[in-house]
């Protein structure tokens, strides 16, 4: 069963800092890329992040190249992939979901979710 449990988002000014964390419970990990997704009001859903179980490779929209920092800390019992975003913009409001899969282009699993409002 692949459970994931997004956390960390909230409301900040345009310029802050925010760190998303998704809890991933996957039982074959080291198969998997993990990786965030976001979807803005009205709008589809788009990638942000991807990297792979090891952290050796990784993947950034555009978007968010050099503002937003994607990693992953495998430890014994949980293993958590964290979103740090700095210089947030306005338009970086979104709900924010991790993901997990096989091929990082189609996700197969996904979070609930956590909403992250960037002020102007």
């Amino acid at each position: 069963q692949v459970q994931l449990v997004e956390s960390g988002g909230g409301l900040v000014q345009a310029g802050g800092s925010l760190r998303l964390s998704c809890a991933a419970s996957v039982p074959t990990f080291n198969s998997y890329f993990l990786g965030w997704f976001r979807q803005a009001p009205g709008k589809e859903r788009q990638f942000v992040a991807t990297i792979s179980w090891s952290g050796g490779t990784t993947y950034y929209a555009n978007s968010v190249k050099g503002r937003f920092t994607i990693s992953v800390d495998n430890g014994k019992n949980t293993n958590t992939v964290y979103l740090q975003m700095d210089s947030l913009k306005p338009e970086d409001t979104a709900v924010y979901y991790c993901a997990a899969g096989l091929n990082w282009r189609f996700m197969d699993y996904w979070g609930r979710g956590t909403l992250v409002t960037v002020s102007p």
